[in-house]
């Protein structure tokens, strides 16, 4: 038997044109993903990403329009008997951004690796410049192929 998990995600971009990324350790394993998470049961997509904002960033921010679903088969990494469908809307800030950003990739501060031990995940923030972003910044293949999809439309 299969089961699927479905995930949401946001493209934000700040008022300098900067795309925001999510560098997250799971179980010890590093990615660079658009921010976002599990829909949980009970749940629209877009009441999903409006949580997994406020949870995240502690930012309260409007969905905008849909721009890609998976339309291929995506095996889970964590969960090999799952199939991952991605959901991927662009959203907009609706008050300032007063979360820290990292320069590096994964860089993680001594709260965040903290949390990391009790909780094997923990992710930090960072800024790519709109021009400079490209789907090689991202870890996952889904996201790759929205950033492409998104380059390609600006």
């Amino acid at each position: 038997m299969s089961a699927f998990t479905i995930r949401v995600y946001g493209i934000l971009k700040d008022e300098q044109n900067h795309v925001i990324v999510s560098d997250e350790k799971i179980r010890g394993s590093l990615f660079t993903k658009f921010p976002g998470g599990g829909l949980e049961f009970g749940e629209g997509t877009r009441d999903c990403l409006v949580r997994e904002f406020k949870e995240e960033m502690n930012l309260s921010v409007q969905v905008n329009e849909h721009i890609y679903t998976t339309d291929y088969f995506q095996r889970s990494a964590f969960n090999p008997s799952h199939q991952i469908v991605s959901i991927y809307y662009s959203v907009i800030a609706l008050e300032p951004i007063l979360i820290p950003f990292e320069k590096k990739p994964f860089e993680f501060n001594q709260t965040e690796l903290a949390l990391y031990e009790q909780t094997q995940q923990t992710e930090t923030f960072r800024r790519i410049a709109w021009d400079l972003f490209s789907p090689n910044d991202l870890s996952l293949p889904i996201d790759k192929i929205v950033a492409q999809l998104l380059k390609e439309k600006s």
